[in-house]
């Protein structure tokens, strides 16, 4: 799965710097690839508020930090990681 297939050459082709505002505008429709729902790209960086990005890579950054918990798999699931200070992570369970 590639979650902005439907948006990497379209921003690649954009000129920048561009405004969060202008991409939502142009390409803000265009869904993401998510494996839990539905996304589009203008939902993503429309998280992020008014943002300048000075290239494609700073906009697909932004987009893939900025897209909801629909984007990742298993919430809290790690079969490596302890939980950090201050969390609760999910009860143990031994095979």
């Amino acid at each position: 799965m590639q979650l902005l297939a439907n948006v990497d050459d379209r921003i690649d082709a954009h000129t920048y710097p561009a405004t969060a505002t202008e991409l939502i505008e142009e390409y803000g429709e265009l869904e993401l690839e998510v494996p839990n729902g539905e996304e589009t790209f203008g939902e993503a960086l429309g998280r992020l508020g008014e943002t300048t990005f000075e290239d494609a890579d700073d906009a697909r950054l932004a987009a893939y930090s900025a897209v909801s918990k629909n984007a990742i798999g298993r919430e809290n699931y790690s079969d490596r990681d302890a939980p950090s200070i201050g969390e609760n992570g999910p009860e143990q369970v031994s095979f």
